[in-house]
């Protein structure tokens, strides 16, 4: 009877061993060996993650990222992806991390852990002037007539098949079709986090583009693995140290507050991308 005790209390010790070693270090460990901290993008949500003139990622996500990889004392890998793989990705570990702009929501948490949030913005409105300021509700785009563009998979997609389930909802690949959709006036109006929605208008000030307010709250989020609790709580902590020494405010006040970055983006007729990259 005792070595079946013991031997049942050996079996749950090496069990719970094995488990929480996995679960302790394995993203971290992976990171370390490697020397290459991985994070998945979109490229697609300026003022988070864009492409600059040369191809080459930027926004205040990969601002973030570059500095995990420097408190790791690793190299940065940028993985771009449609936002729809992010969640996947981080799943099957092709990704350490993903930063895109991603909203935090109860439906994306049971698959993947959220730090944060590290910005909170809200879903806006982006259309002609003398579209947008007529929207002073839901109920005012809630109708066939009214068709709205946005990011398939997206928040975006989200609020507003629940706020206007009656509008002509239309649901493409990415932000760039989406907005080049609201410049050809296939559709009234493109819905999308209220940052990427000023940026844009900012850009194409010939174009009369006007922003609504936000209709919803949204935070923002790190999109992790939930395999290894050391890498969630590095990542917490890392949010906080960046926050607690203004380093976090200087990061939205660049991104968010000052046009200047802007002028690294590519030359265009009001698109996210050349000519030549559609």
């Amino acid at each position: 009877m005792k070595r079946a005790v013991l031997s049942m209390v050996l079996f749950f010790v090496l069990v719970f061993g094995f488990v929480c070693q996995a679960s302790a270090g394995n993203v971290i460990d992976r990171i370390l060996k490697k020397g290459v901290l991985t994070v998945g993008t979109t490229g697609h949500y300026p003022p988070f993650t864009v492409d600059d003139k040369n191809g080459n990622p930027m926004g205040f996500d990969i601002d973030l990222a570059r500095m995990m990889a420097e408190a790791m004392d690793v190299k940065l890998t940028i993985s771009e992806m449609p936002i729809t793989k992010l969640f996947s990705a981080i799943e099957k570990n092709e990704i350490d991390i993903a930063l895109a702009g991603i909203t935090i929501t109860p439906k994306r948490n049971l698959r993947v852990v959220f730090i944060g949030p590290y910005y909170v913005t809200g879903q806006s409105l982006l259309g002609e002037k003398s579209i947008v300021s007529k929207v002073k509700g839901p109920e005012d785009m809630n109708k066939p007539s009214f068709k709205i563009v946005v990011s398939r998979g997206t928040t975006g997609e989200q609020v507003a098949r629940a706020m206007a389930p009656k509008a002509d909802i239309i649901a493409v690949k990415d932000m760039e079709t989406a907005f080049k959709m609201v410049i050809d006036r296939k559709a009234q109006a493109l819905m999308a986090d209220e940052p990427f929605c000023v940026v844009m208008a900012f850009r194409n000030q010939d174009k009369k583009l006007a922003v609504s307010a936000p209709f919803t709250f949204e935070p923002l989020g790190a999109a992790m693995p939930s395999s290894d609790v050391l890498w969630i709580n590095w990542v917490d902590n890392f949010l906080m140290n960046l926050n607690a020494t203004g380093k976090l405010k200087e990061l939205k006040g660049y991104w968010l507050a000052d046009p200047s970055w802007m002028q690294r983006l590519p030359e265009t007729e009001g698109l996210l991308y050349k000519k030549s990259a559609m």
